[in-house]
């Protein structure tokens, strides 16, 4: 099942995507909800956002060859982590698919994206242990964790770096039936293939992530865990499409602008 959350002219909405038919619904994917029997094509409404979080979780180093290839640029012994760290995002840098990155004109040329599987909570959560923590998911949508990499080996905290307005694209739909094991990610900049990696080869997976939280604060419906990257981005500039596929999931794709 594909949730989306649509603009038209009557608002937003939610519905059910069966192809490239959208079915809008009374309600919610994190309430009751009803189907209705209006249907429009995807290609007439704004694809928004799947979700706005109540809180936006991102996972921190969380694949070994990204630990890896990082330590290699910076010539110095890679240090995996010894447990799930958890950080967090800020909803204003939320963009959805389609929309563009706006590069800040003062910026550096050191652009980066990061294709990150998105988990979203469809239920609250707490005290959760690993067996049972999938039961907590909704479903998966995809993330491009954009960041300046000069301002985050600059800035004391990541606040510009990770945060800026658009450097959060995230979309184009929750998919409630993929299976994690099955995943693979792939990024294509201007159509050229940069990266492939197997989703699930994390270090943390989703399981350890969400139990670990849990025992600390609680997971509400519409939160998300942006579940970390691997490989290593090229830079990205004015004009440039970046798509990030997962699939199973669905395919993210934003252009690319830089402010005048």
């Amino acid at each position: 099942m594909k949730w989306v959350r649509y603009q038209d002219d009557g608002g937003i909405f939610y519905g059910l995507l069966n192809e490239d038919r959208v079915t809008k619904t009374i309600g919610s994917p994190f309430t009751e909800y009803e189907s209705t029997n209006q249907h429009i094509s995807l290609t007439e409404v704004r694809i928004l956002p799947p979700v706005i979080p109540k809180t936006f979780y991102a996972a921190g180093i969380n694949y070994k060859k990204h630990v890896l290839e990082a330590a290699a640029l910076l010539n110095r012994e890679p240090n995996l982590p010894e447990k799930a760290d958890i950080g967090y995002r800020a909803n204003n840098a939320i963009i959805g698919h389609g929309d563009p990155i706006v590069i800040p004109k003062d910026a550096t040329d050191k652009i980066h994206y990061e294709a990150e599987l998105v988990v979203v909570i469809g239920k609250t959560a707490k005290n959760v242990s690993i067996q049972d923590s999938l039961k907590y998911v909704l479903g998966y949508t995809v993330g491009n964790d954009v960041s300046e990499r000069t301002w985050q080996a600059s800035d004391r905290t990541l606040w510009r770096a990770k945060n800026t307005d658009t450097f959060k694209p995230m979309g184009p739909w929750i998919e409630t039936e993929a299976d994690l094991n099955q995943m693979v990610t792939t990024v294509r900049l201007n159509g050229e293939e940069t990266i492939s990696f197997e989703t699930n080869d994390m270090i943390f997976g989703v399981e350890k992530y969400i139990s670990e939280i849990t025992k600390y604060l609680t997971l509400h419906p519409g939160d998300v865990i942006w579940m970390g990257t691997d490989g290593t981005s090229k830079n990205m500039k004015d004009g440039d499409i970046c798509e990030i596929e997962i699939s199973g999931v669905g395919t993210l794709s934003n252009p690319v602008t830089r402010a005048t």
